[in-house]
Formats: structure tokens, C-alpha cells, sequence
């Protein structure tokens, strides 16, 4: 019996939320948004996402947005039981202080606290922070970084001396209970080679099913010759609504509100990215609005616009279920997803797409709400009423 799916939802602190597509990531602004990134907004995301069941929250690192460690910190005390799935950039920080912030938030969170680790495919933003290291010798930084950390977390007193990072008598006052589960993604062979050695779950976005099939597979045999064994997730937006012709009007009408220009610039800037995985990503939409069906209910048009995460599931709940049900026949079990807005958005796939997986038998809630008013006052005596 294969394991329950897993779904989690996204905090939109890379310039806040709206009814069009906010942009932003690897280098490109983020654009006008409806709803700033708040507390109060942002809290509501957390809430409705972790009521229909969701485990976590994605939030973003970088420029573009508000700081990661920060905003969930106090999201935390805003919501119950959502875990947050925390990016950061190995390097930035030093590994000590890292594993020090992420005890701390564990262990005040009461376990919450889940590490999206991003190496950084940009250059020129990486410099922003002082960091003038080349894409190679990042990810070498960031499996000595990773090494040190979970050293660290398994409460050993670590000395270590590396190319880049090094360490004396590290020991820390406050481990983590549990330790954090650490999310990577990377498309390039060094990725490969440290989500190997060090990922709970590999991460990638949406390509299409047999695209992911060849990653999956790529990723578990460097896995195997570690020793390891590596969960799978995907980062993909939804428009699901009740029926198709209503989902596609839905991408239709976001796709009319990307204005043509803005394409052009925003292709450009991402056209200079480093990042592997982004240039899948525009390769997939091509940079234009046309023909952005790139599989059965899988949509490219996000990523005219949006760095990162460029492709949509769209279609009815039960079209968008099969396709769900179809990434995870290719070893798919974690989806981190999101919608515009990402509040109402929840809630129409939480309420649509999570009901059928859960008839399926692959997917649970993980705290399910008990109905304390299940029977009507006065029901029973009615009925016996008229049947009398």
C-alpha cells in the first residue's frame, strides 16, 4: 500500500497576493499585487490552508520578497497545527547560526518547522548579499553546509575544515526535536550530486509527467549509490473550479491580464538565468501566449511572467485529481501548490480536488474537523412526530 499524498499550500511574500498572476524570482520584479503581504492577509492564507488540510506552507527566499525566517515566525502564532516549509540559502548564514535559528523555531513551534534549501542560481543576486561565489562553488558550499548542520542536529560536538566553510568545537545548546526535513531542488548535475547525499525531498516544478519520470529516476539512482533513499515533490499553481469550461476561462481571463510588453521584459531577464530548471521552465511556455497546453490540464502560461514556478494545473476538481493521480504513478508524493488568490484558492482545491483524492484512498487530512452539531434540535423528535 503506497503512502498517503501529501499537499502543501504558499505564502505569497514575493510581493503579496491578487486576482492576476504576481510575478517576481530570479532576478525579475514582481509586479502590482492586490493584497500586500501582511500578517493579517497572510494569517487568513495559513488558517484556510491548514483547515482544508494542507501540511505546510512554502515560502520564498530572495530580493524579491520578504525574509522567510521572519514572516513565518510570526505566522506561527497566527495559526495551529501548518508546519512552514522555510527557503533559505546555505552560505548566507553561517551553518552554526543556522542550525541554532532552526532549534529555536522547532522547538518553539512545536515541530513546524520544515527547510527548503535554495542554493541560489543567480549570480548577480547572490552578490546583493555579499556572496561572490560561482553557481559550482555554491552548491560545493552547500554540501559542506548541509553536512555540518545535520552534524550539528544530531547533537554531535563537529569540527570540520572544508574548502569553504569551516567550523571548531560546534555544539549545539538546542537540538531540534524532530530535526528539520530538508526540501532541494536543482535540475544541473551538481544539485544532482548534494540532493543525493543530503535531501529528505527532492523538489522540482511542474514539467510534464514523463519529463519528471526521467528526473525521478535520475535522482533515485544518485540516491542509491549514497546509500539513501529520497522522497519526491512538485511546485505547480491550480485553477480548479467545478467544471472544466469554467477552469479554462478562469486561465483565459489571467492570461488577458498579462499584458504583452511586460512579457518581452520579464522573458529577458529570465533568459539570463543560471538556473537549469528556469530554462526548462521557459522552454516549456516559449514566451508566448500560445499553445500553452503543454500536457492534458497542465498550463504554462504562469511562467510567462513568474520566475520559478511556471505551470498551472487547471481543469475540473475531478480532471486536476488524475493529474495528481498521475505525477504520483511516476513517484510524485509531495505537491506544493498554490492559486491567484492564494486564499479562495485554497479553498477551491481543498474543497474540490482533496475529497476526491481522499475517496481514492490517496490522500488523509491530517487533522480533520469534528462536527459538533451533526443532528438539527429537535430532528429526532420530529421524525418520531411524523411517523406517529
Amino acid at each position: 500500500m503506497t503512502s498517503p499524498l501529501k499537499f502543501h499550500w504558499f505564502l505569497p511574500t514575493n510581493g503579496g497576493d491578487g486576482r492576476q498572476v504576481v510575478g517576481g524570482g530570479h532576478g525579475v520584479s514582481a509586479g502590482a499585487a492586490g493584497r500586500p503581504a501582511s500578517v493579517s492577509y497572510l494569517g487568513q492564507v495559513a488558517r484556510g490552508a491548514e483547515d482544508m488540510g494542507f501540511e505546510a506552507a512554502l515560502t520564498p527566499t530572495g530580493a524579491w520578497c520578504d525574509d522567510a525566517w521572519l514572516a513565518t515566525a510570526m505566522l506561527s502564532q497566527v495559526s495551529e497545527r501548518l508546519k512552514f516549509l522555510v527557503a533559505f540559502r546555505p552560505g548566507l548564514t553561517a551553518p552554526f547560526l543556522a542550525a541554532q535559528m532552526a532549534g529555536t523555531f522547532q522547538n518553539w513551534s512545536r515541530g513546524r518547522l520544515l527547510l527548503n534549501v535554495v542554493t541560489g542560481g543567480e549570480s548577480h543576486e547572490q552578490r546583493m548579499y555579499g556572496d561572490f561565489l560561482d553557481k559550482d562553488a555554491r552548491y560545493e558550499r552547500c554540501d559542506e553546509f548541509l553536512e555540518i548542520v545535520r552534524r550539528l542536529w544530531a547533537g554531535e560536538t563537529v569540527d570540520f575544515e572544508g574548502k569553504h566553510l569551516s567550523v571548531e568545537a560546534a555544539r549545539l545548546g538546542q537540538i531540534p526535536d524532530p530535526a528539520p526535513e530538508i526540501y532541494f531542488g536543482g535540475s544541473s548535475p551538481a544539485a544532482g550530486r548534494v540532493a543525493a547525499r543530503h535531501a529528505d525531498v527532492y523538489l522540482t516544478w511542474g514539467e510534464p509527467p514523463a519529463a519528471v519520470a526521467e528526473k525521478v529516476e535520475w535522482i533515485r539512482g544518485l540516491a542509491a549509490e549514497q546509500g539513501r533513499e529520497i522522497r519526491f515533490g512538485i511546485r505547480m499553481h491550480t485553477i480548479t473550479r467545478d467544471t472544466s469550461d469554467e477552469a479554462w476561462a478562469e486561465a483565459a481571463r489571467l492570461l488577458e491580464g498579462i499584458d504583452p510588453e511586460h512579457v518581452k521584459q520579464v522573458q529577458e531577464g529570465l533568459k539570463a538565468s543560471e538556473s537549469e530548471g528556469q530554462k526548462r521552465m521557459l522552454a516549456l511556455n516559449g514566451g508566448s501566449k500560445d499553445d500553452l497546453e503543454i500536457h492534458p490540464n497542465v498550463w504554462a502560461g504562469v511562467g510567462l511572467v513568474r520566475g520559478g514556478a511556471g505551470t498551472a494545473l487547471v481543469g475540473s476538481h475531478k480532471e486536476v485529481a488524475d493529474r495528481i493521480e498521475e505525477y504520483h504513478s511516476v513517484g510524485i508524493d509531495e505537491f506544493i501548490l498554490s492559486a491567484y488568490p492564494h486564499l479562495e484558492g485554497a479553498y477551491w482545491f481543498g474543497e474540490g480536488v482533496l475529497p476526491i483524492l481522499a475517496e481514492r484512498g490517496l490522500w488523509t487530512h491530517p487533522s480533520p474537523l469534528v462536527d459538533h452539531n451533526s443532528a438539527v434540535p429537535f430532528q429526532a423528535a420530529g421524525r418520531t412526530a411524523v411517523a406517529s
